[in-house]
């Protein structure tokens, strides 16, 4: 009988934690939502602020002040056609920005190549931050195959005022060749892509 009452009493404790359990994780969910609010470190928070009509958050890391225009340079060391799919871009400094590359191999072998960047002015590289590039690779083409790469980057916000403009030049080259020298930052000729020789 002792044993009967002990264990109904233990019941009825153990009844009274899992429904504050409850409680508590109900009372959680307003709670969070209210506490990430208030400190603005939820991307739940600040859809339901827009829905509501104000502003979300913006991303802090971009300088909205300045714009840097970005120009794509190509240049080839061999019978293929190489360039970017635009000559120039304008970009804030800590907005990702992408450019597409497009490589053709035109001749009637297959051929294994790989590109070396070059940046102006030259202080410019310490700053130019490559996420996904096609220069990280070497690669194979069969022959007549046409490619598409993508260069997404980044250029930090640390980078000089005085700096307005940067030029990312690719020298394309074939591996097993003899390797040209990349060019400096004063052979940089220009956003316009070259066909054919250098």
């Amino acid at each position: 009988m002792k044993l009967q009452r002990e264990n109904a009493r233990m019941v009825g404790k153990l009844a009274i934690v899992v429904a504050g359990m409850f409680c508590f994780g109900y009372a959680l969910v307003p709670i969070y939502k209210q506490l990430c609010e208030a400190l603005g470190i939820n991307v739940l928070a600040v859809g339901e602020q827009e829905r509501k009509g104000g502003r979300g958050a913006t991303n802090t890391q971009v300088d909205t002040s300045r714009t840097i225009t970005v120009e794509f340079d190509a240049n080839v060391r061999g019978p293929w056609r190489f360039k970017p799919a635009r000559t120039s871009l304008q970009v804030h400094p800590g907005e990702l920005a992408t450019v597409m590359y497009e490589f053709e191999n035109v001749q009637d072998r297959r051929m294994a190549a790989q590109a070396i960047p070059s940046y102006a002015p030259r202080q410019a590289a310490a700053h130019f931050n490559k996420l996904e590039c096609f220069c990280f690779n070497e690669y194979t083409l069969s022959p007549g195959e046409k490619k598409q790469w993508p260069v997404v980057f980044v250029v930090d916000p640390k980078l000089s005022r005085d700096v307005t403009t940067i030029t990312l030049s690719y020298t394309f080259f074939e591996v097993g060749s003899k390797t040209p020298a990349a060019p400096g930052s004063t052979a940089v000729r220009g956003p316009l892509a070259q066909e054919g020789g250098a």
